[in-house]
């Protein structure tokens, strides 16, 4: 167990090395390519209520999914995050201009207030379609390098719980977040599929 988090520790050093050397106009130009490899995808046209996270500033920029998730008429849920435990719960976001007043937390995103009662949570409703799900680092088998919480973990075990099951999830990285292969422990649960800039050879 020490191993694993050892390994991990120096993964996510080598990680945030390469993508803090990207340029802000890099990290919008991938985004862009990332966002609309997602717009095309059949579980996302298909699906009616999807989690987004709200993204850092070492995260693939969300800001034109969630405006594409209103115009296509979805259902759109954030995380709320709290900061004691592992605990995360997904609530309903009602609007671009709800988003704008939600306050900022120490990680500079935005996140429903801790008092704030009057959303519904996505799994003591219909459950969920879909979860874009963010991370630090990714293989090709859908293996995920968080940021060491396991808030993602977590919420996934209570999705396999909720009469509709485990939605399907879909990461969302940029090219220098790829690893050959992430170290994983028992809790650690896989992506179904990451999206990226493709290359080439």
């Amino acid at each position: 167990m020490a191993a694993l988090r050892a390994a991990k520790q120096v993964l996510r050093k080598e990680i945030k090395r390469r993508v803090s050397a990207l340029s802000s106009e890099e990290k919008r130009r991938q985004s862009a390519v990332v966002s609309h490899k997602l717009f095309r995808h059949p579980k996302y046209l298909s699906c009616k209520r999807i989690a987004v996270f709200l993204n850092m500033n070492d995260e693939v920029h969300t800001g034109e999914i969630i405006k594409d998730i209103f115009k296509r008429g979805k259902t759109c849920f954030i995380p709320r995050y709290k900061s004691s435990s592992v605990h995360m719960d997904m609530l309903q976001l009602r609007s671009l201009q709800d988003m704008e007043k939600l306050p900022l937390t120490s990680w500079n995103i935005r996140q429903p207030a801790e008092d704030d009662t009057s959303r519904e949570e996505a799994l003591d409703g219909g459950g969920l379609d879909l979860i874009v799900v963010p991370g630090l680092g990714f293989d090709c088998s859908g293996k995920r390098l968080g940021r060491g919480k396991g808030f993602y973990d977590t919420y996934l075990d209570r999705c396999m719980r909720h009469p509709k099951g485990k939605p399907y999830t879909i990461a969302l990285a940029f090219t220098e977040q790829l690893c050959e292969e992430i170290p994983v422990g028992d809790n650690d649960v896989l992506i179904d599929e990451v999206l990226y800039e493709d290359r080439g050879p």
